[in-house]
């Protein structure tokens, strides 16, 4: 079932898009870790060692997609690693991407119009706030790393902010519970994808939650602007 690109599917008995449990359900393949903004040759180098290593893997996993800041490096990795079988591919340097709107966007939607509808994305370290938009784009599968990174830093998440209790005094939490805030505040928003994605509304709850972020709503006004042909192919005409 689809909602413009985004779209509900199943993977080992739960429903996408989803966020899961790295360690318990979903092996990472070696890959060769390259920070986002370097020269081509370097990012190039990332790639070449990620699907080797991949290559001489004896199992197939979650394959990690490098190539820094250029889309065609992106894509020319996902489609590497989705050829040796791999099903997931993890989007690498996620939290310069969603600094970074223009890059965001072009490189998920090149991503997403190259390789195979059943191979899925992988996007981790989500704020809450992005997952509408990232999973408008075709994210199916989310994890909860940023939950337990902002409790670490006594920051609370709701579906649209983000809450520094040193400065806002909403809740007294101690580390365990505001890991269990945040943690339901990420299930909480992946649940109400699910839902406008079943009623066909969710480019209406993308547009409400990119309000509270700058960078998401450069994002989709990008994607408005330069990938219509992209988001006509799923979206319903009434």
């Amino acid at each position: 079932m689809h909602d413009g690109p985004a779209r509900l599917g199943k993977y080992s008995g739960i429903e996408t898009p989803a966020i899961i449990d790295v360690e318990k359900s979903l092996k990472i393949l070696k890959d060769e870790p390259m920070p986002y903004n370097v020269p081509k040759k370097l990012a190039s180098w990332s790639v070449n060692c990620t699907v080797e290593n991949a290559r001489l893997s004896d199992e197939t996993g979650v394959g990690v997609v490098h190539g820094s800041k250029y889309p065609d490096l992106r894509v020319h990795c996902a489609k590497e690693l989705e050829d040796l079988g791999n099903t997931v591919l993890m989007i690498a340097n996620p939290e310069e991407l969603m600094k970074r709107s223009r890059d965001l966007v072009e490189i998920l939607v090149m991503i997403r119009e190259n390789i195979n509808p059943n191979t899925m994305i992988y996007f981790p370290l989500a704020e809450p706030s992005f997952i509408p938009f990232l999973a408008y784009v075709g994210v199916d599968l989310f994890d909860n790393t940023s939950g337990m990174f902002y409790a670490s830093l006594n920051t609370m998440l709701t579906p649209s902010m983000k809450y520094d209790l040193e400065k806002y005094k909403i809740f007294d939490m101690n580390q365990d519970e505001l890991i269990d805030y945040n943690t339901k505040t990420m299930e909480f928003s992946i649940k109400e994808v699910q839902e406008h994605i079943k009623n066909g509304t969710l480019r209406n709850l993308v547009e409400e939650r990119s309000c509270s972020s700058p960078e998401a709503m450069t994002a989709l006004r990008l994607l408005d602007r330069d990938h219509s042909d992209f988001l006509d192919k799923y979206t319903q005409l009434y």
